[in-house]
């Protein structure tokens, strides 16, 4: 396969940055001999062997991806990178749709992500759910990659702000996408789960073309399906209550599911081309277009207790509404509006749920038609569906050259939009009564980035160096925007029932007329998720600047030292100086040593800033655990400040790495000890109880959805934490047959996360025990493959080490899974020379993790295993798979 090689020193050094990594080696099919895979990430060197690598990166091929089960790129790189971390995530608002990943314990916004060593642009979803660790992260997206569109991945494992800028302090994620002018690939896929659900269905494609004699389009193309699980869920003790007593509207098996969420029309496409403009200058493009819908559960409301929508009080009394409030007729259980009488706004006649009174109200209720309960509408409860409709559209375009002198170039625009319009079925606004839709638009969040680079290098000489000293520098500009749009009126609209009134009261003690406030007691807009209402709405932006230098020599035939400074000034916080250095000493042909410090920041997000949303959790309420509404208001209203709220700050970090690498016979081994300490770590803040005067203040600030609220959080620069850990890599080819080549590597990761300073105030000790010990300590997966002419086999064992799972991020429902091991296998058969069949199975075994305790599990929610399990709750999954190429 012919491929475009021009300029090659110049486009890898200018793409974003160079750098060394463990040693991948590829065949040519013209020539068969090995060639060296250099890559692109963590310096702006030119390439370089990988034996001279300062900081540990990982490489891997395109080719290594395509022979996986999944089809989601978050759900491959976990089976890759050992300290990789993503959970299904089935039921966690808008983190569902796109789910948070955790690279080296750290939140996914602070590994920064590029696409041909340029920065990717973030998704518009804001994970409010993510687990401790996650929780208000607004990380990339990126699920939208299709594994044909690239020609490898490289992942550095060090901080690399001083070089990039925000948000590269767990490590960088360059997905470099293939630049082939001829030839293709063609591949199908099926799978499904053991149990017989979740099924996936996959069709990818990838083109390359010449354009003229010195360039190329490469064009990859993706489209998947996935059906949802339902593996993860036992019939909640509550609904199971109901369907013995004779209710027959229940939803079955189960009434609130647990498992992957359903995902349709899930279309990738991605395009990369460059071409020759002089002998010493190329124009280069990339960009995407990808969308998805997504859907999956909430909560079961169960029809006895759901506050706001069925009970008064939890499960003790019957919620009934009164259609015309003002007629001075009162329904059984209604409130009572009689003007002037000391019963004004009390409860009349309470219809407690399960007396023997209760059917005789409930038969009244159903015969005058302006009274209301919902169990008309909703006999055996219901169970909101939630889901968004996502779209992603980005583009670059730039030159880069050489000039005479040496000068090296690369002058590019590109930007990015991440859209989700979030949708719920199956629900009510409790305010609007029998008049309800039952489902909603809830309106959209939209994230766009611009961004504008002009990166040079230049060799130096220095007489006492052993290589010419490198001197890059650069400048950058970038916009953020953060914008929300309105959701349909129903979905947000305070309706009659949850209408405040106030009517003439005599006080029963002084007999002093006044007024008398209160509400009938139904919630305020689409019940799960509430819409984005007018005061909620608008567009929020900001700019920032950057210059840096960069220098790297080698200083002797064994020394490499490099550093690195960049400057930062943003619009709304102000400015952030963060540097770096870094060292590789060779002791002898097969010894290396290696070490780096540096300084970085992550930047507040625009949307971090300005975010108002609800969000139904499960609260303790007057010591009760039960469904409530909890908000997250910015940090700069009044409510917040009173609470300790202040202007956020970006969040800094201090990290230093030391590593060995070794080559032992065949064998290449590089162990990297490294060092994280974060300061002012941005997240949400403890829920914080209301008061009635808080909630009317809030309301009177343009929030109207506060008179539903039980709670209340915000984002905050709150606590300090140190993440140490040791990562392993080590690769060795083994001759143990006559007929083609065996390869064994091994990577594995310890990772350990210290809060050291917090406040008490806003952080709480359940989210202090997510953040130390949601995620597995230990985790490694070992790889053997085995490649022939005719056929090819993998073994992969995954290990992932014990956790703690904080069930529903309430305190008293601790789980502490034990450690798994899962095993993948495939074999792959050439019938003939283009055209491969593959079959395999991720999770062999059928393994699960731990199940629940039934206390915590189906007396609770319905979860038959640890929602949060790092090797998912779905099981085992098979597949089959058809590839040709040309």
């Amino acid at each position: 396969m012919r491929k475009f090689q021009l300029l090659t020193s110049v486009s890898a050094l200018l793409m974003g940055a160079v750098a060394t990594a463990p040693v991948t080696w590829a065949q040519d099919a013209a020539n068969d001999e090995a060639i060296e895979e250099l890559v692109v990430t963590g310096s702006r060197r030119a390439p370089r062997s990988t034996a001279d690598t300062m900081a540990p990166v990982d490489i891997i091929s395109g080719d290594v991806f395509a022979n996986q089960g999944t089809g989601d790129m978050t759900d491959l790189l976990r089976t890759l990178i050992p300290s990789y971390n993503v959970s299904p995530q089935p039921i966690n608002d808008a983190s569902t749709l796109i789910r948070p990943a955790n690279l080296r314990g750290l939140a996914p916004d602070q590994t920064l992500v590029l696409i041909n060593g340029k920065r990717r642009h973030r998704a518009a979803v804001i994970s409010l759910l993510g687990d401790g660790i996650s929780d208000g992260a607004q990380g990339p997206d990126i699920g939208v990659i299709p594994a044909i569109a690239l020609k490898r991945v490289e992942v550095l494992r060090d901080g690399a702000a001083a070089i990039y800028g925000s948000d590269a302090i767990a490590g960088v994620m360059n997905f470099v996408l293939k630049d082939d002018s001829e030839g293709g690939t063609f591949e199908a896929k099926w799978g499904s789960a053991y149990d017989g659900d979740g099924d996936q269905r996959q069709l990818s494609a990838n083109y390359g073309f010449p354009v003229t004699d010195n360039g190329f389009i490469n064009i990859s193309a993706e489209w998947r399906e996935q059906d949802p699980t339902t593996s993860g869920s036992v019939q909640r003790t509550d609904a199971q209550g109901l369907i013995d007593a004779g209710n027959t509207a229940v939803r079955q098996p189960f009434a609130q599911i647990w498992g992957q969420p359903e995902i349709r029309d899930d279309w990738k496409v991605f395009l990369n081309f460059a071409v020759q403009a002089t002998e010493s200058t190329e124009i280069y493009a990339f960009g995407n277009y990808a969308q998805r819908e997504v859907e999956g559960g909430f909560f079961f409301r169960n029809p006895d207790t759901r506050g706001g929508v069925n009970s008064v009080d939890s499960g003790v009394t019957r919620l009934v509404g009164d259609l015309t409030p003002n007629d001075n007729i009162t329904c059984p259980g209604g409130i009572d509006f009689v003007e002037g009488t000391v019963t004004t706004g009390t409860v009349v006649n309470p219809v407690v749920i399960g007396s023997t009174g209760e059917a005789a109200a409930l038969a009244a209720i159903n015969a005058d038609p302006n009274c209301f309960i919902f169990n008309e509408m909703f006999p055996g409860g219901f169970t909101p569906q939630f889901g968004g409709r996502l779209n992603d559209i980005a583009g670059a375009i730039g030159f880069r050259g050489e000039m005479e002198n040496g000068l090296t170039y690369d002058i590019s625009v590109h930007a990015g939009r991440n859209q989700v319009d979030f949708f719920i079925l199956n629900t009510i606004n409790p305010g609007l009564g029998p008049s309800t839709p039952n489902e909603f638009e809830l309106g959209s969040y939209i994230q766009l980035e611009k961004n504008f680079n002009a990166d040079f290098s230049y060799p130096v000489d220095v007489e006492m160096f052993a290589s010419p000293l490198n001197v890059a520098f650069g400048f950058e500009w970038r916009e953020e925007q953060f914008e929300v749009l309105l959701g349909d009126t129903a979905s947000w609209e305070v309706g009659l029932l949850s209408q405040p009134f106030a009517l003439n009261n005599i006080d029963p003690v002084t007999l002093v007329p006044g007024i008398k406030t209160g509400t009938q007691g139904f919630g305020i807009g689409s019940n799960g998720f509430i819409g984005f209402s007018p005061e909620v709405v608008g567009v929020n932006d900001r700019t920032n600047i950057a210059v840096y230098l960069d220098l790297e020599a080698d200083v002797t035939e064994n020394l490499v030292l490099g550093a690195a400074i960049r400057f930062e000034d943003f619009s709304d916080f102000g400015s952030t100086t963060n540097f770096k250095i870094s060292s590789l000493y060779k002791l002898g042909e097969s010894v290396r040593l290696r070490a780096t410090y540096s300084t970085g920041f992550r930047a507040p997000t625009v949307g971090q800033q300005q975010l108002t949303n609800i969000s139904t959790v499960f609260e303790s309420v007057n010591g009760v655990l039960q469904l409530a509404q909890r908000g997250t208001i910015p940090p700069t209203n009044p409510i917040a400040i009173s609470k300790g709220a202040e202007p956020l700050r970006p969040e800094k970090s201090d990290s230093f790495t030391l590593g060995v690498g070794f080559d032992l016979g065949g064998a290449s081994v590089t162990i990297d000890y490294f060092n994280i300490k974060l300061t002012d770590r941005l997240t949400q803040s403890a829920s914080i109880s209301l008061t009635q005067a808080e909630r009317d203040a809030l309301v009177a600030s343009g929030i109207s959805f506060a008179a539903d609220l039980s709670a209340f959080r915000f984002f905050v620069n709150d606590f300090d934490t140190r993440t140490t850990g040791i990562d392993l890599v080590a690769t060795m080819p083994l001759d143990l047959f006559e007929n083609g080549s065996t390869n064994v590597s091994l990577v594995a990761s310890y990772v350990k996360t210290k809060v050291l300073d917090f406040n008490p105030i806003t952080l709480d000790g359940v989210r202090i025990q997510q953040l130390e010990e949601s995620l597995p300590n230990y985790r490694a997966n070992m790889t053997v493959t085995h490649v022939t002419d005719k056929w090819r086999a993998l073994g992969r064992v995954n290990y992932y080490g014990s956790y703690t799972e904080v069930h529903l991020d309430s305190a008293g429902l601790e789980v502490f899974p034990g450690a798994e091991f899962t095993l993948d296998v495939e074999f792959g058969y050439n019938v003939m020379d283009n055209l491969e069949i593959s079959v395999g199975a991720a999770n062999l075994l059928n393994n699960f993790p731990d199940e629940l305790p039934t206390g915590i599990g189906a007396d609770v929610v319905g979860a038959k295993y640890p929602v949060t399990s790092p090797m998912g709750i779905s099981g085992g999954f098979y597949y089959a798979r058809a590839r040709y190429s040309f």
